[in-house]
């Protein structure tokens, strides 16, 4: 099994050495916004322990990320006024997966709207923070 690389993107946020467009944190995971969306509101949750994918996360800690984009998809969807919702999590490269630090994606999608493809367009950070306001707000009216 590949070691977890510590330099990774995702690790680099939860250290705080890089940016992010935070909608939901607690103990053990971190929600932000993909910067490149596929679709309005692409949310990104990460556990905050060290895995690098399915194959190597304590199921505790899977539990955890689980449990928050179940929550982060049920705001999504009134947030965004979505039809509905695809939850995904890309382990190894033959896999789809691009950073190796555990992350589940969870996109919004519309009826008649095919998603982006993955990584095409970086969107504006004035949207990206419009976006986490609405996704805020609709967290905090589930309690």
């Amino acid at each position: 099994m590949v070691a977890y690389d510590n330099n990774n993107i995702f690790a680099k946020i939860l250290r705080g050495e890089l940016p992010c467009v935070k909608v939901y944190e607690n103990d053990h995971v971190l929600a932000f916004l993909d910067i490149m969306p596929r679709s309005p509101g692409h949310t990104l949750v990460i556990p905050k322990a060290a895995a690098r994918n399915i194959f190597d996360i304590l199921p505790e800690d899977y539990a955890h990320v689980i449990r928050a984009a179940q929550k982060i998809a049920i705001a999504t969807k009134q947030a965004f006024n979505a039809d509905g919702m695809t939850v995904a999590q890309y382990s190894e490269t033959a896999g789809g997966q691009v950073v190796f630090h555990l992350h589940m994606h969870v996109m919004p999608r519309f009826e008649g709207t095919a998603l982006l493809p993955a990584a095409s367009i970086k969107e504006d950070p004035k949207v990206l923070e419009a976006n986490a306001a609405k996704l805020i707000a609709a967290l905090k009216a589930l309690g």
